[in-house]
């Protein structure tokens, strides 16, 4: 018995065959996956289940080329959605940042002299017991690191460029990029070329797991203040009382 259903046009009734219907959608189908067309795409254009598509295509072959076509729409839409994803996470990542810059407001005097105590404490030289007479030296790579540890010595330790050395690390991989690099550096610390004394090369290593490999790399900047083992020592003094502030 044939599986009939009844739609009502206007005053006159059709009779139509379902099972005819479903034939025509199913042959379909399966010209569409002969053609590579993934289950998602045949679906925009047949109004079936998943479950049916998959029950009538099941036997239905593909090409070598066929399938390459659906594996290269997959990664595909895998890379969109991954896209999708990263430029979320900046979105993200950039409204926490603008929120927290504005948690920080004024800054004082002190809480300054502070702030450079501990960036000098993180990454300054220090004075060991087997070297007595350490000067103060500051070495880097980040730019808004060495702003700041450059400002803190004007402003809190009455030192300018006439009182530093400043010399510059580059890894000899990157030697043909010198002047750039160099430039960034006048530019990044408002410095004339005669302020940087020396440039160093330090050796490449060609399997190296730094990311900082192409443009983004600026090398190392390490600033050291002339005559300065009683400043060093005062900032080893400085650092002495902020962690006795927390015992």
């Amino acid at each position: 018995m044939k599986n009939l259903e009844k739609f009502n046009v206007g005053y006159v009734t059709i009779v139509t065959d379902m099972s005819d219907v479903k034939f025509q959608l199913k042959e379909q189908a399966i010209i569409l996956r002969k053609r590579g067309f993934s289950y998602r795409e045949i679906m925009t254009q047949i109004p079936v289940a998943k479950s049916t598509i998959s029950l009538w295509l099941r036997s239905v072959g593909m090409t070598q080329r066929q399938k390459q076509r659906l594996t290269e729409k997959k990664l595909a839409s895998i890379k969109r959605g991954a896209e999708a994803k990263r430029r979320r996470r900046i979105l993200l990542m950039e409204k926490i940042i603008s929120v927290a810059q504005k948690e920080i407001g004024e800054i004082s005097r002190r809480e300054f002299w502070l702030i450079g105590t501990m960036l000098y404490w993180a990454e300054g030289s220090k004075e060991k017991d087997y070297d007595p007479g350490c000067g103060t030296q500051f070495t880097n790579t980040d730019p808004d690191m060495i702003r700041l540890f450059l400002y803190w010595l004007k402003e809190v330790c009455n030192k300018t460029f006439d009182s530093l050395i400043i010399d510059l690390y580059i890894h000899d991989l990157q030697r043909e990029r010198k002047q750039e690099i160099l430039a960034f550096w006048i530019k990044t610390i408002d410095c004339s070329p005669s302020d940087i004394k020396h440039i160093y090369y330090k050796k490449g290593n060609l399997k190296t797991m730094r990311k900082n490999v192409g443009k983004s790399y600026h090398g190392t900047l390490r600033i050291t203040v002339k005559a300065s083992s009683s400043l060093n020592r005062r900032i080893a003094g400085w650092t002495k009382g902020v962690v006795e502030c927390l015992r």
